[in-house]
């Protein structure tokens, strides 16, 4: 269905592993990658983060191929791949367990119908070390499911104000 849907941009129909944390297609799923680019977060003389009002001073932009994390802290970059949802089909995003186990999690919030651009997801450090993680290789597998209608609504019906987006984007609320 995602090849003939056009859903992942660039689509790797087998699973790549030697040598690499494992991406392309798995076996109920899609293992994405994360790309070289990434904003991590520094923080700032506020001592509250607000969604509302997301300070851009706090981080630093970083390209690599590889990035380290600093300790309890986090790290925005986007997916390697680009989406298209189609209009009856909804993905939910998990980290991957080689990064779990390593106490490295990603948060990606799920692929509505209709959207479209590359995830932009929060890689959080749960540890008091440095993290490392690697451009352009695996980070998170998605879960695609395929719904019997369309919504009512869809993401790009109500203009959800993250569609098409392009690079890492901060927070934003209309």
């Amino acid at each position: 269905m995602a090849l003939e849907a056009g859903m992942i941009e660039p689509f790797i129909g087998h699973q790549v592993s030697e040598g690499h944390i494992s991406y392309g297609l798995s076996s109920f799923g899609y293992d994405i990658r994360v790309h070289d680019e990434f904003k991590v977060f520094v923080g700032t003389g506020n001592p509250v983060v607000d969604p509302k009002h997301i300070d851009p001073d706090s981080f630093v932009d970083f390209k690599g191929k590889e990035c380290v994390i600093p300790p309890n802290s986090f790290v925005l970059a986007r997916s390697f791949e680009y989406f298209k949802m189609p209009e009856r089909v909804i993905a939910i995003c998990f980290g991957k367990s080689t990064y779990c186990r390593c106490g490295i999690l990603v948060n990606i919030s799920p692929l509505e119908p209709t959207w479209e651009g590359y995830l932009t997801m929060a890689i959080s450090n749960t540890t008091p070390h440095p993290a490392k993680i690697y451009s352009k290789e695996g980070i998170a597998q998605l879960l695609f499911y395929e719904c019997d209608e369309a919504p009512e609504v869809t993401y790009r019906d109500r203009k959800g104000k993250y569609q098409a987006q392009q690079g890492i984007v901060l927070p934003k609320v209309k």
